[in-house]
């Protein structure tokens, strides 16, 4: 099984988006951006979101990035891990009851769940995290613990991943390093040069 799943949706955050399907790529997996209401050739806009001393992060518009499969032909049996980026599309695709659905069912096989920055909301709203040890972008803190989760103070540098069972989590894409590490490792991936 070397194919990984990656929900995306209009004004996800671009490095979350991007660096992630890349990234799997290069490990040699077939990576699958799927978006409700979209098909294989169409694009989400995404955002770009940044550090530059404000009281949060600044936006701006980003690339457009393409959605190769068909979201409604989703077969989560077909996939070895999900991917959830952050940005603003968490906070509307949470709301598609087959988006739940999936994070569900990979959730309920304990196959490998990455979630970064906004993407924990739809592992709360999905209501997989009671009991767990996770992290998110900092706004999304009362969400996750309200929803039962351990918060982990392992994003004060913005640079580390939470690694508990199946599930890695990240507070934002300074973390890719650390976050896309621990999920290829839960995949059992091996890197050889």
């Amino acid at each position: 099984m070397k194919k990984i799943l990656l929900l995306a949706g209009d004004y996800v955050e671009d490095y979350e988006v991007m660096v992630p399907f890349q990234m799997l790529q290069m490990l040699g997996y077939e990576v699958h951006a799927v978006c409700p209401g979209k098909k294989p050739g169409d694009v989400v806009r995404t955002a770009i979101h940044d550090f530059e001393g404000d009281q949060t992060y600044s936006e701006k518009r980003g690339h457009n990035f393409a959605i190769n499969h068909d979201f409604d032909k989703v077969d989560t049996g077909e996939y070895a891990g999900l991917v959830v980026p952050g940005g603003r599309a968490p906070e509307y695709l949470r709301l598609n009851q087959r988006i739940l659905e999936i994070v569900r069912e990979f959730h309920a096989a304990q196959k490998p769940i990455a979630a970064v920055c906004h993407g924990p909301q739809i592992l709360v709203s999905a209501g997989i995290l009671k009991g767990c040890a996770c992290t998110a972008y900092p706004a999304v803190k009362p969400d996750v613990v309200d929803a039962g989760a351990q918060w982990s103070e392992a994003n004060e540098s913005f640079t580390n991943a939470v690694v508990d069972g199946n599930l890695v989590t990240a507070p934002a894409w300074p973390a890719h390093p650390a976050w896309i590490a621990a999920f290829a490792k839960l995949l059992g991936a091996r890197i050889s040069i």
